[in-house]
Formats: C-alpha cells, sequence, structure tokens
C-alpha cells in the first residue's frame, strides 16, 4: 500500500468528525451497535457510507486479544497439489471464522524464514509449514514463544510439533509395483533432489517395491535427477533421454510428481505422436485434476490433499497450551488408467 493510499484511507476519527459524535459513539454503533439510538446510530452510518470507511481487523483483534489470522507457507503455490492442499486449508479455517495468509517458500529456506518473522509479526494464531529441509529449529523457536506450528506433508522432528504427511515409501512402492506387475524390469525413475524428503521416500518406496519382487535395484532402477520439479523439468529429461536412446524412449518411467510427467508425455506426443507415446508406461504422483483429462490419461498414485489441508488447519485451531502433538499419516492410493498400459 502506498503513503498516499493511506493517507487517503478514512480513520474512525474522520467517521466521527463527520458525524458530529465521540470516537466512542462510532466504536460502539461498529461494535455494539444495539446500545446506540437510532438517529445516532443512522448518523455514523451515513457517515460511514460516506467516507467508504472500513475497520480495522487487526486493530479489532488487538482490542478484543484475539485472532483469527493463520499463515501457510508451501513450496510452490503454482502447483495444482499445493493449491488444493490451501483449499482444504481454507475451507476448515471458514468454518470459524478465520482467514488465511498464503506464501510460497519455493523451496528456499531463507525465504521460508522471512515470512516465519513476518506471520509472527502480524501475530497470527499460528502457522502450517511444508517445511524446505530436515531443519526445524526455527519452527521450534516459534513453539517455544507460544506460536502454533503444524508441519504440512511432512514429519516432525521437534517434540511437541503436530504434523499431517503422506506415506511417501508406500507411494514410491505402488507406483514401481505396478510397473513391474506389468512386466517391466527396467524402470526409469524421474525424480528431484534425494535433500527434498519426499523425493528421498519415493525413490526409498521404490527399492522396496524391486526387492520385494526379488530383483536388484542397482540393475532394475536407472534415476534421472530433474533440473526442476514441474512440467518443464520433465520435458527436458525425457528429450535427453530420446536422445541418449536414437529416439527410442525407456519402456516404463515413473515420475516423481504428476507435472513432470504431464512434460514427459508432452514431449512423447510431439517426438512421435501416439506410436511413442504407446511404447512408454508413464506413471506420475499426487493425481492433481489434470492428470484424468489429458490425451492419454495419466496413472498417478493419489494424495488426498484437500483432506491434508481440512486436517492440518484443524489440528492447529484445535492445538491449546500443553495438549499432546497429534501426527497424522495417510496412505496413498494408485489410480490406474491408461498411460501405464505399455509393456514395452
Amino acid at each position: 500500500m502506498s503513503p498516499a493510499h493511506r493517507r487517503n484511507r478514512a480513520s474512525i476519527t474522520d467517521v466521527a468528525r463527520l458525524a458530529g459524535v465521540a470516537v466512542g459513539t462510532v466504536s460502539n454503533v461498529l461494535n455494539r451497535p444495539e446500545i446506540v439510538g437510532a438517529a445516532m446510530r443512522e448518523r455514523v452510518e451515513t457517515a460511514i457510507a460516506e467516507l467508504s470507511f472500513v475497520p480495522s481487523g487487526v486493530a479489532r483483534q488487538l482490542r478484543a486479544g484475539t485472532i483469527t489470522t493463520v499463515g501457510a507457507i508451501l513450496l510452490d503455490i503454482r502447483n495444482p497439489f499445493f493449491t488444493e492442499v490451501a483449499r482444504g486449508i481454507e475451507d476448515r479455517l471458514a468454518l470459524d471464522d478465520h482467514t488465511l495468509m498464503l506464501a510460497s517458500s519455493d523451496d528456499d529456506p531463507s525465504r521460508e524464514a522471512k515470512y516465519l518473522r513476518l506471520f509472527e509479526e502480524h501475530g497470527v494464531v499460528g502457522v502450517l509449514v511444508v517445511p524446505v529441509s530436515a531443519d526445524q529449529a526455527l519452527l521450534a523457536q516459534m513453539h517455544a514463544r507460544g506460536i502454533r506450528v503444524v508441519l504440512l506433508d511432512a514429519p516432525s522432528s521437534v517434540e511437541g510439533l503436530s504434523s499431517v504427511a503422506v506415506d511417501d515409501v508406500a507411494g514410491g512402492a505402488l507406483a514401481a509395483e505396478h510397473l513391474l506387475g506389468r512386466g517391466h524390469r527396467r524402470l526409469t525413475f524421474l525424480n528431484g533432489p534425494r535433500s527434498i524428503r519426499q523425493c528421498a521416500d519415493r525413490r526409498a518406496g521404490v527399492d522396496r517395491a524391486v526387492l520385494a519382487a526379488g530383483l536388484d535395484p542397482a540393475e532394475v532402477v536407472r534415476e534421472v535427477t530433474l533440473a526442476s520439479l514441474d512440467a518443464s523439468g520433465g520435458d527436458r529429461a525425457m528429450r535427453a533421454l530420446l536422445a541418449e536412446g536414437d529416439g527410442v524412449p525407456p519402456a516404463a518411467v515413473f515420475c516423481v510428481n504428476d507435472l513432470a510427467a504431464v512434460g514427459v508425455q508432452r514431449v512423447l506426443r510431439l517426438q512421435g505422436g501416439t506410436a511413442l507415446l504407446s511404447r512408454t508406461a508413464v506413471v506420475g504422483y499426487d493425481d492433481i485434476d489434470i492428470a484424468s483429462e489429458l490425451a492419454v490419461p495419466l496413472t498417478s498414485v493419489r494424495q488426498p490433499t484437500h483432506e491434508m489441508g481440512y486436517r492440518a488447519a484443524g489440528l492447529l485451531l484445535d492445538l491449546s497450551d500443553g495438549a499432546p502433538a497429534e501426527h497424522v499419516v495417510f496412505q496413498p492410493e494408485l489410480v490406474v488408467r491408461a498411460s501405464s498400459e505399455a509393456t514395452g
């Protein structure tokens, strides 16, 4: 907000001056209108309308000693997975007339720290955080200062912090089991950096499924680290694989998320149309809305995104001093569609 805009915004004093009443009378009209006479109330309401006066919610909360704002820091709100998580948070907060302040960390620890500080300075009820790293020291400090903290899409390493997560090891195993069950004995896993817990856990799940099938992960799984966890990352990785194979794609590809899988399918379609698409079994992760709408509908490991956000917000609102931490772990589900029908 610019300085000029702040100067032009009417204050409660401006309303009182225009209505010819005391500031306390305006406050009563706003907060306890039943104790103000009809004529006086009408004068104040007329002045409010003329000045386009909007009461300060922050000031009201401070006076009342109540705060109704919750902060949430997600990795990237552009990702449909996190968009749906945010909607779950918002839907739960709305039941208790709370509002949401939302930020993206972009997987940057300094950006995450900045928003944690800003949220605390603003005076939020608490924060919901998809942590950038395993180091949760800042969150532990906030918790010690009395700020409610709930971790999203991650387990807690700090005593007293509640968390909501999905079993990503199980999710990775579901994807690999499906491809192995289709007869594939070579799996290409387009993954993110192992420093990201979800990426490490999904790889662990792949290895678990391969070992359970009596095979050696070192011989079966080829892991390719994506330059970015989005469609462009999947696009670039598949172009490199096609170049390496003289135009022949890998027989089975598991992508760490659906956005990467979208990029993979796009390259296959552009390079060879439906013929090339039909030669490669592709599995994604997250089951975002567009997964079922693609030209070749995408097999994906579904996470209960809305429910995760909803449950995390509920945990935060239910927290009270001394309440024990609660850790909720959802189980993923494999949704089979046409993209994984290829058998190589």
